[in-house]
């Protein structure tokens, strides 16, 4: 089974939906948390991120907790008759045997490198081996025992707070220089800027939220923080590149603040060329999202802290 290019497929079946369609859904999804398994309770990454979410909004699931079937029937669980699995990929970086590849020393097709030097993490003579797994989440799952099922209930920590706050707060603490007055949104990476339009010019301040936090993903690729650099894998493409992994990056930042609704202002023109890197390319989408995970955790682990509280319990 080729799991890359399946999974490629699937997320190239929901970017031909359009933009509107799978930005909503995705922010959504992410409202409510990022995927989990529920018996480890370790979150998921990259790619599955977005197979799991969009598959929670189809469905209509409420929670983003997912079990396989050996940890459902190891938890005395059953999975119902009839219900189907989410398709997920898991990789593990492996040395290479010298008679593996082809002629030239080069992975096979199979099991080709995510990505090339720095960010692939790994040394010239190893390449991430991808295998499918199978989750199914714990509505389609009988018989849980309470700790599992009860956990998928418990409240979102950001439920407290608005949308707007956890966006002055993520662009507030990252200390990104904002500079207003411009005609468009953009990040300017030799000067280190994110320039915006005036607050006016937008729709409402939720768009302008959601527009200066995809600028500030962006942000996060200056060399003197996660330092993406692209090679010449992307060629003339990797512009449109380094904004998939910014859509990508702001989907998972405006999910976990609430900010569902906000449009994005300016950025649907990119959608054809993401298809087209991704059509060629049926890694592509692992880099995107793994690069859009690293921009989002450091922008959390960023954020402005919680005013300290009076004695009488208020913020002061």
């Amino acid at each position: 089974m080729d799991v890359r290019q399946a999974i490629t497929d699937r997320i190239i079946a929901m970017l031909e939906q359009g933009g509107n369609v799978f930005r909503e859904r995705w922010t959504r999804a992410a409202s409510r948390g990022v995927p989990r398994n529920g018996k480890t309770g370790a979150p998921c990454h990259g790619a599955n991120v977005l197979l799991l979410w969009d598959a929670a909004i189809a469905r209509g699931y409420a929670a983003n907790v997912w079990l396989t079937y050996k940890q459902a029937a190891g938890l005395g669980a059953q999975v119902r008759k009839g219900e189907r699995a989410v398709l997920c990929a898991h990789f593990e970086r492996k040395g290479r045997p010298a008679s593996a590849g082809g002629d030239d020393g080069s992975p096979g097709d199979a099991e080709r490198p995510e990505d090339e030097g720095r960010a692939a993490g790994g040394s010239a003579g190893s390449f991430l081996a991808c295998r499918p797994f199978w989750l199914f989440n714990i509505a389609q799952i009988d018989g849980l025992p309470v700790e599992v099922a009860g956990d998928a209930a418990a409240p979102r920590t950001w439920a407290d707070r608005s949308p707007i706050e956890g966006a002055m707060r993520f662009i507030g603490g990252c200390g990104a220089t904002v500079q207003h007055g411009f005609e468009r949104a953009a990040y300017a990476p030799h000067a280190d800027r994110i320039l915006m339009p005036d607050i006016d010019r937008f729709t409402s301040p939720e768009a302008y939220c959601a527009t200066a936090l995809h600028e500030l993903v962006h942000w996060t690729g200056h060399p003197d923080r996660l330092g993406r650099a692209f090679g010449q894998r992307f060629g003339d493409a990797a512009y449109a590149f380094e904004e998939l992994v910014a859509e990508l990056g702001s989907a998972f930042v405006l999910g976990h603040i609430g900010l569902v609704d906000a449009t994005i202002e300016g950025h649907a023109a990119y959608l054809d060329a993401w298809l087209q890197v991704l059509r060629h390319d049926r890694s592509a989408i692992f880099t995107a999202a793994r690069l859009a995970g690293d921009a989002y955790e450091l922008i959390v682990s960023r954020a402005l802290p919680d005013a300290p509280a009076t004695a009488s319990g208020a913020p002061q």
